[in-house]
Order: C-alpha cells, then structure tokens, then sequence
C-alpha cells in the first residue's frame, strides 16, 4: 500500500535512511526542511512497504502562480534517486505520482533520476555526475591527480592562498558574496540569502555540512559548501572571485576538502552534476581522478501524455541582462523568483 507522507513529522527519518544504501543527503528529512521552509514547498513523499523497510519516492509540491504547478523530485536537486527494490515497484509508485498530479491539477511529475527505469523514455536534461572514491587514501588520490590540477595546488599555496575548513555563519556569508559574483559572471541571479542562511542553520551548524574557503591577505576569494550523510559527501555549490582566477584558489579549496574528509574517514566524495555542454567544468572535475557517470532527469507532461525535452530555462539574451546588471538588483530578482523556478 502507498502513503503520501510528510518527512518532516517523523523525528527518526534520516535514522531510518541509514539502513538504505542507495540514500543520499537529498533523501534526507533536512533537505526536505530547507526547501519547504525557504520556498513554501509541500513534500509529498511516497512510501510503500512494511517490517521496517520502506520504498521512497520523494516530490515537492511546487504550486506557483508563474510558472504553474507541478510535482518535483525534487527542486533545486541534483539528483534524487528513487529508493525501490525492482521495476514493478518504481512503476507503482511512479503511476500513483502521476494520478496524483492529474488529480491536483499539475502540469507536469519530474524524477531527477530513475534513469534505471525510465531509460526507454526521451530525458527531459541530461548531465555528467562525478564520483570520487576516497577510501584508495590521501597518497593514492595525490598521484591520481592530473598533473594541471597538482600545479594549480601548488601555485595557490606559492601564492600565499590560506585555506580552511569552516562551520560558522560568517564562512556562509563570505561564501554567499562570492555566490553573487559567481552567478552574475554565468549570467544567472543569486539565490536567496535566507536560502543560504537556512543552510547554515540545519545543516552547516548541525555538523552535517562545511565550507571550504579559501582566503589571500584576509580576503575571501573562493570557496564550496559540502554536505554529508554516513560515509558520503557531496560537493554543491562553489563560488570564487573571477579577478583571483590566476592565484588558482578553486583547486585549494578542493584539495582542502578532500584531505578533510579522508582525514574523517568519508568514503565517497559527490561532485554533483555539470551540464554537458560546460566543457571547462566537466575537465576540472575530472582532473581529480573521479569517474564520470550519466544524471538524467524525465518530465512527465500531463497534457500531451508523454515525457518530454526541458527547452532551456533562461535564453543568451536573459544571461547577458543578469551578467550586466549590479549585484544587489540580481539578488532582488532572485528574492521573487527562485521559489517558482524549483
């Protein structure tokens, strides 16, 4: 039997998650909680099962009077894997979601994953997810590296780059002014500060995330946030002032983090998703010697009756206003839009 249930009303959720291989940080009741309380999302999350193991299928209710409402799994997400047993029980569950959503008027259910029983069906967004494995130890990794990637730690080093590993809401702060550059130079608004604040206050000071920042004479110049559930973390978000690009502080801040969380004993570092098209990216990822895999999202679409192609969210012409625009009309925009964009 299915049940819609609420993550949020069960104390000892990410305790159960523990029993789950296949859960991420994404899984977790805590996730759940910044996006319902920083964008006013429903969680709808459907289980089946019994005897203490449960199937989960995760979706946010996203209801906005812009750009319609529909059900996510889920927003603002870089991937979500369904947590089931075998085909017939993803199916279910999946055609319950989907009766669901024409009841309740949605446009549209989008699975951020599930590629594994969905592949016969058109991806609505396809991108490259990177891994690495941490266990190989610290030594192992260094001689892994690219060699453009160890020159680039070194150089920061030689530099003078100072880089730390922080929990405090300052560390979020300086992270989240370098976020609004980093967003304005791709021509994209910043998130909400309060997006980021609640970060800080369920995951970041509960000891379940840190950032990794890099400063050069006292200023901060670059950094990422991590999160983490058991032995795995995942790398996402990083920020950086562009006019610092030379003293190589991104590749500091990364081994940084990955001499941190070999040194706690993490097993896998995430390092989340990157669009197919961003080459430069995609390189700097693997130039940490991780493995590259496939993240495929599918939209179903209520009307036409069909999983369809995601058209591009926001066109050249809009990315060169946002690349324009002063930093504090950005975060403006970013204010009223980002809950309808999930």
């Amino acid at each position: 039997m299915i049940r819609i249930i609420n993550p949020l009303e069960y104390p000892d959720w990410n305790k159960v998650l523990n029993s789950y291989p296949g859960a991420s940080f994404f899984h977790t009741s805590t996730w759940a909680k910044i996006l319902q309380m920083s964008y006013h999302y429903k969680p709808l999350y459907l289980t089946m099962g019994g005897n203490g193991k449960i199937a989960i299928l995760p979706i946010m209710e996203v209801n906005s009077y812009l750009t319609g409402k529909r059900g996510v799994s889920l927003p603002f997400t870089d991937y979500c894997e369904p947590i089931v047993s075998n085909d017939d029980q993803f199916e279910e569950m999946f055609t319950y979601a989907t009766d669901y959503g024409k009841k309740n008027g949605w446009r549209y259910v989008e699975i951020r994953g599930g590629q594994k029983f969905l592949d016969r069906n058109e991806p609505s967004e396809c991108y490259f997810g990177h891994n690495l494995n941490l266990t190989e130890g610290l030594k192992k990794i260094l001689s892994n590296l690219r060699d453009s990637t160890k020159r680039n730690i070194k150089k920061a080093e030689k530099e003078g780059v100072n880089c730390v590993i922080a929990n405090s809401l300052n560390a979020v702060n300086e992270f989240y002014r370098l976020n609004c550059l980093t967003r304005r130079d791709h021509g994209l608004p910043p998130q909400p500060y309060y997006f980021f604040k609640n970060i800080y206050e369920e995951i970041i000071s509960k000891h379940m995330g840190f950032v990794s920042l890099a400063k050069h004479k006292g200023t901060a110049i670059a950094g990422n946030v991590y999160f983490y559930l058991r032995e795995n973390v995942m790398f996402k978000y990083g920020a950086s002032d562009k006019i610092y690009h030379h003293l190589r502080p991104n590749n500091l801040v990364m081994w940084t983090a990955i001499k941190w969380c070999c040194e706690k004993g993490y097993k896998n570092l995430c390092f989340g998703k990157t669009e197919t098209d961003n080459d430069g990216l995609r390189q700097y990822k693997s130039g940490w010697g991780t493995k590259e895999y496939d993240i495929k999202y599918f939209k179903y679409n209520f009307l036409k009756g069909s999983f369809i192609k995601e058209p591009p969210k926001i066109s050249a012409f809009q990315h060169k206003i946002f690349n324009k625009l002063p930093i504090p009309i950005s975060m403006t925009i970013g204010n009223l839009l980002y809950k309808h964009m999930g």
